[in-house]
């Protein structure tokens, strides 16, 4: 029997999961000895990796459209109107780190933490957009897992108020229908094992420079 684009999804999900220690900060700020500077930088490395994913997320979008998928076109349509959300919930989140707009503006990034929206860039210019949503919606899975955690510290170990948290609640949540749209796209362009190939390593890199991003901040 044919694996179904749910199955595929689930076992490279698995395939590709991090390990325990892969991520070296999210483990401090759970128990809360990463310090506020630490956390500010987070959220200003986090303000231009919206900003790249969402022109990206963006691109694919069209690309897929204009390549008469459907399909891919609302999953990454969604994808970047998520983006533009995380963003209006960012400022709230770096007012409770201390920054301010000149901060912000004054901020220059880390290349170890941009070296993920740089992958992302380059998937939307020359990826497969359905197995770029496959290795995509692999990397998310870890990526809400940290999310969560971080949302749960930040008001356990820092006493950040609600608002604070959107972002990280934001990226944790549930989203059945955003889960829906993504088995959609890998289903109109994912269809053999070989076919996995191109998902399975542009997986591998995202989560590879995801380790990056999170391991530059701790090793500031």
């Amino acid at each position: 029997m044919a694996e179904t684009a749910r199955e595929l999804v689930e076992r490279i999900t698995a395939e590709l999961a991090p390990a325990k220690d892969a991520n070296r900060l999210v483990p401090r700020i759970a128990e809360g000895s990463a310090t506020l500077h630490t956390l500010a930088a987070l959220a200003l490395e986090q303000r231009h990796v919206i900003a790249s994913d969402l022109r990206a997320f963006t691109f694919l979008a069209d690309r897929s459209a204009q390549a008469g998928n459907p399909a891919c076109a609302e999953f990454f349509g969604s994808l970047a109107t998520g983006e533009r959300l995380a963003l209006e919930r960012l400022g709230a989140y770096e007012s409770a780190c201390g920054l301010d707009a000149d901060a912000v503006g004054r901020y220059e990034p880390l290349a170890g933490c941009q070296a993920y929206p740089a992958q992302v860039a380059w998937l939307a210019l020359n990826g497969e957009p359905p197995s770029v949503a496959l290795a995509l919606t692999a990397n998310f899975a870890a990526w809400g897992g940290y999310c969560a955690t971080v949302a749960e510290a930040l008001r356990a170990r820092y006493g950040f108020p609600d608002e604070a948290c959107g972002f990280f609640d934001f990226f944790a949540e549930p989203a059945p229908e955003l889960e829906r749209q993504a088995l959609a796209a890998v289903a109109s362009g994912v269809r053999s094992e070989a076919g996995t190939a191109p998902a399975r390593r542009y997986g591998r890199l995202l989560q590879n420079y995801e380790a990056m991003f999170w391991n530059t901040l701790a090793d500031r």
